[in-house]
């Protein structure tokens, strides 16, 4: 009896903290694996707790190429069941600029809190192939062009290449430190994929704040996350509104990547998926592995 092809996955950001664990969970289910990224393979020792590859890491293909140029990256979409989307920028150039000293406070957080910036030209105006022109007069990455249009593009080119499912890691929710167009690009990418292209069995994950104890800076914010939940638990999840995602249980990182590959695996699954959805299909995944 002839044996069931192996699935294809093209994680566009798998060199990422959250990227590199759904290219791991994807190799434990022996499917072929291709990871997008500018650097190509990670800088390990951002990733993980060692700076040395992890032995996984020998079945992914990684690859480099430029999000914003989808020549770089279309060859690669050929042939795949899924493609996902799991980049973005949490904290814009100009916030980081005031937090580290070297923007003017006041001007730099009247930009950083302006109600909208600067994407690429709208992707669906776009030829097949051609590039995303950033906007911004400075070329800064913004929320706009890496939460949304960088999104919406990628969602394009994979169902230009007939690729029948596309995956896109969102949030949440938003933060009080964080401007509102975090949270309301990552919406309108989801809102615009969902409608445009409806042909592709699209998946949004919208995972709380990821913690793993080889980022050790993550772990009292997950602790602190922790508590927020709980309040926010007993209160009714009133205050969601005002915490955001600090009123969200955190989630392990490892866990959302679990959950990612289940929810690839399973044609059921499709739209929204949440917190509480995403620890079923990581149990799930966990029971298949006991099998």
């Amino acid at each position: 009896m002839a044996s069931a092809a192996r699935r294809k996955i093209v994680v566009c950001g798998g060199n990422g903290f959250l990227g590199s664990r759904i290219c791991k969970s994807a190799v434990a289910r022996d499917w072929d694996v291709v990871s997008i990224g500018r650097s190509g393979e990670p800088s390990w020792s951002s990733v993980t707790s060692s700076p040395d590859p992890p032995p996984w890491s020998t079945s992914v293909s990684w690859q480099k190429a430029d999000i914003f140029k989808p020549s770089t990256y279309k060859p690669f979409l050929k042939g795949a069941d899924a493609v996902v989307h799991s980049m973005g920028i949490l904290i814009e150039a100009d916030y980081k600029g005031v937090l580290s000293g070297k923007e003017p406070i006041i001007g730099g957080l009247q930009r950083a809190f302006s109600s909208v910036k600067g994407g690429s030209q709208n992707p669906f105006e776009r030829k097949e192939g051609e590039n995303l022109e950033v906007q911004e007069k400075d070329g800064q990455l913004t929320y706009e062009l890496m939460n949304r249009d960088s999104a919406i593009s990628l969602a394009q080119e994979a169902s230009y290449e007939s690729v029948p499912t596309f995956l896109y890691v969102s949030a949440a929710a938003g933060a009080p430190v964080l401007p509102q167009r975090y949270i309301s690009t990552k919406r309108e990418a989801e809102s615009t994929i969902a409608s445009s292209l409806p042909k592709l069995r699209s998946i949004f994950f919208r995972p709380s704040f990821l913690y793993d104890s080889s980022r050790t800076f993550t772990m009292p914010l997950a602790a602190l996350t922790a508590m927020g939940a709980t309040v926010n638990w007993i209160a009714g999840g009133r205050l969601t509104w005002l915490m955001g995602a600090g009123g969200t249980k955190p989630l392990k990182a490892d866990l959302v990547g679990e959950a990612i590959i289940e929810a690839l695996g399973n044609d059921n699954v499709k739209g929204v998926v949440e917190v509480p959805e995403m620890e079923e299909l990581a149990n799930k995944a966990w029971r298949r592995g006991m099998l």
